[in-house]
Order: C-alpha cells, then sequence, then structure tokens
C-alpha cells in the first residue's frame, strides 16, 4: 500500500469501505476497495475474481491482500452512482436510452466472458467525469463454472427490488435471463423514475413479479412499452435475449439532440409553459423538509396519524403520504391537473396551485403541497383554499383520489393503504 496514497471514504457495504486514493508514481486516481478477508472467505467471494476489461465495466487495476484484508484497485468513477441522477427525477429519454445501450453492451461482454453479475441496480452503475456508464460491484457474481449439472445457477441473491422471479423461488434459474429481467427495471427506473414493482410487504411485491403486474406511465413511447414486456416477462423461457435487445429499433434509434450536456440529460422534462421563468424548463427546486420539531408538532406521541389531524379552518382537504420522489410526485400532480381541467397558477418548492374556473361559481382554488421526510417519503396535502370549496371540493376530490392512487401508499382517512405487515 505504500504506493498509494489512501482518502477519503467514498462509501460502504456489507463486506467492504471504498476510499478515493492517489498512484503516487503516477498521480492517477484510483478507488480502492478494502474487504475483510475472514467475511469475504464465508460469503466465497474470493471465487470471484476475474479480470473483464469493457469499456462499460469498472476496470480492476490490481490486488493485494494483508493477514486480514483484501485491497482492491479498481477505476475512480468521478460522476458518482446513477442512481443518485435518477433519484432527482426520471431521465430524459434520450439520456435513459444513453445508458441503456452502454448497460447492454457492458451485460452482453460478461455474458460472453461467462460472467454473470446478479445485482444490477442504478447504485451498481457508476459514472466517468465524461458521463460514460461504468457496471461495478461483481460481489455477487457468478462464473460459468458455478452452473449446476442441469447449467442453472442456485443461490438466491440480489436486490429484491431489482431481482428476477425465478431466483427467488430457488429452482434453478439462468444468470443470462436473470441479469435481463435487472436490466428492464432499471430501463423503468430511469424513465418513470420510480420502480415497477414495489410495495412495503415483499411477499406482495414479488407477487406483482411473478405477474408482470406493473403499470406503464402514459409517457412511456409504444417501442419501450413492447421492450420492456420482452424484458419484464415472468417466464425465462420466453423472455428475450441480449442480442434481441441490442436489434431492437428504440435501442438503436438515433438521439434527437446531439447534446452531450450531462446537466441537460438529467433535467426534468417540465412543460414549457409552468417550468419557471420564460418556460425555462428548469430543474425543480426540493420541496420543504420536515424536521423532527415539525414531525412532533403535528403528531400524537409517537403516532403518527396526528398527521392527518384536521383543521378547523380547513376541513376541505386531502393529506396522504407517499413513496415516490418528489419530482415524480410533482409530476403526477401536474398530470392530474391536465386530466381534471385545471390551470397551473404557481410552482414553487413542491408547491403547485390549481385553479379551475366553473360557469356560474367563483373559481376553485387547491393548493398542492409537498413536504420531505427521506428523499423518498413525502406528505402530500391538498386543500381547497378559494371558490365553492363544500360543493364542488366534493365533486373534485373523488377524482383525485382516484388519478393519484398509483403513487399513494397511504390516505389521512387510511382508505387505498397498502399492507405494512
Amino acid at each position: 500500500m505504500e504506493r498509494y496514497e489512501v482518502g477519503r471514504l467514498l462509501g460502504q457495504g456489507n463486506f467492504a469501505k471504498v476510499h478515493h486514493a492517489r498512484d503516487l508514481k503516477t498521480g492517477q486516481s484510483v478507488a480502492i476497495k478494502v474487504i475483510d478477508k475472514v467475511k469475504a472467505l464465508k460469503a466465497g467471494l474470493t471465487n470471484n475474481i476475474k479480470r473483464v476489461k469493457h469499456l462499460n465495466v469498472l476496470q480492476l487495476y490490481e490486488v493485494m491482500a494483508s493477514k486480514t484484508k483484501i485491497y482492491f484497485v479498481i477505476e475512480y468513477a468521478k460522476g458518482g452512482e446513477l442512481f443518485n441522477k435518477v433519484a432527482k427525477g426520471r431521465l430524459k429519454e434520450d439520456a435513459a436510452r444513453k445508458y441503456f445501450r452502454q448497460l447492454i453492451n457492458a451485460v452482453e461482454f460478461c455474458h460472453g466472458k461467462g460472467v454473470f453479475h446478479r445485482d444490477l441496480k442504478p447504485e451498481n452503475l457508476l459514472l466517468d467525469g465524461n458521463g460514460v456508464l461504468k457496471v461495478s460491484d461483481f460481489g455477487l457474481s457468478a462464473l460459468v463454472e458455478s452452473k449446476c449439472q442441469d447449467g442453472l445457477l442456485r443461490t438466491t441473491c440480489g436486490t429484491p427490488s431489482y431481482v428476477a422471479p425465478e431466483v427467488i423461488y430457488g429452482r434453478g434459474y439462468d444468470g443470462m435471463k436473470a441479469d435481463i429481467w435487472s436490466c428492464g427495471v432499471i430501463l423503468y427506473v430511469m424513465l418513470a423514475g420510480y420502480l415497477p414493482f414495489h410495495d412495503a410487504n415483499m411477499i406482495v411485491m414479488y407477487r406483482k413479479a411473478s405477474n408482470a403486474d406493473y403499470k406503464l406511465p402514459t409517457w412511456f413511447a409504444p417501442e419501450v412499452c413492447r421492450l420492456l414486456s420482452r424484458m419484464l416477462d415472468p417466464n425465462p423461457v420466453t423472455r428475450t435475449t441480449i442480442s434481441e435487445i441490442m436489434e431492437d429499433p428504440w435501442v438503436r434509434k438515433k438521439p434527437e439532440s446531439q447534446s452531450v450536456c450531462l446537466k441537460n440529460d438529467f433535467t426534468h422534462n417540465i412543460p414549457r409553459e409552468i417550468g419557471g421563468e420564460e418556460g425555462k424548463g428548469e430543474e425543480l427546486r426540493k420541496p420543504t423538509r420536515l424536521n423532527a420539531f415539525d414531525i412532533i408538532s403535528c403528531s400524537n406521541g409517537l403516532n403518527l396519524s396526528g398527521l392527518f389531524a384536521e383543521s378547523n379552518q380547513n376541513k376541505e382537504a386531502l393529506k396522504f403520504v407517499s413513496l415516490q420522489s418528489a419530482s415524480t410526485i410533482m409530476s403526477k400532480l401536474e398530470d392530474m391537473a391536465t386530466h381534471l381541467k385545471l390551470q397551473v397558477k404557481k410552482r414553487d418548492r413542491g408547491l403547485l396551485i390549481l385553479e379551475a374556473s366553473v360557469e356560474g361559481r367563483r373559481p376553485l382554488s387547491i393548493d398542492a403541497e409537498v413536504f420531505e421526510f427521506t428523499p423518498f417519503c413525502h406528505l402530500v396535502e391538498l386543500k381547497s383554499c378559494g371558490g365553492d370549496p363544500k360543493e364542488h371540493w366534493l365533486i373534485v376530490e373523488k377524482q383525485l383520489r382516484e388519478d393519484l392512487r398509483d403513487i399513494v401508499w397511504a390516505w389521512s382517512d387510511g382508505r387505498q393503504r397498502m399492507n405494512s405487515a
């Protein structure tokens, strides 16, 4: 380790810590993954060391060891995780296609070398300083030699939201087809901004995946819908192949814009007429974050049902909790406004003010505000603040519930609450 100057901690997991480092001879920035040798031996991770050199695979430079640690010197991905980009909101179609192509190229190459990743997810997809995607973290990968006599893998592993249904049931699975399923989930997440299969109850989530029970957002192109239906096929036998994906018309389509500016690639697609001053389509500012004092002030002890306590000053209000990102919620609220023929009058820091004109009545005005608990847990409040709230609100409320059910985890009155057992 005398060759490297070890710096700040970049991240850590169950088995390893990753530090930024500098090669003292060349000055090159690298990342060093430090793994506890005992834990690695118990998990069988030492059997997975195999160099795979490809533009879209994070490169392993060298491996060193001491009595207690194993040190992997790997390529430093300055751009961080793709997950951090997706967490800000869905990607534009051209940006998603660019990263998806690179992902498929890397997966196809690894499969050709007899390596199956088995834990593909946005957290394991890194970006270098030029925005080139790098597949990383092959800790759960399997080699061709790991297959049983029937040619299938048996180990149940991966991240629940991204793992293929056949992996869960432990009857043996094809590593190639399992990786393809994960790639399909990643494509969905990049374009939608949220997961296709999600539930607080793991059993329910796995049942949804097994039945391909997911909804395609209205903004998905028909070509994307067809591709996803072939990738997220619960039957691995009929699931599409890597070669078929690479020949898919949507994947091969040239980008509409030749801009390579990453900032533009990740800007949420905001309609021009409601995108801020002069319709610049700027990225959403973060909503107001609820701190501990906010929570305590509106809850009864540790019972968070107090968050939903009705105010005497405003009984025409709906509140719900959503497990989606703020940008996804705001996008859904805008879609809802269009459906209900509501006009967006103001938009700022997680707040939308919507108005509807009805002949013979004062305009109905609705405030829609998003409050952040965590980046993927938000409290949303919809309240009538003008017009004829009693009659008109009752008409609108039913449609609000219907339009927003895809992003609602729990309503204030308990309706449509998902099973969290």
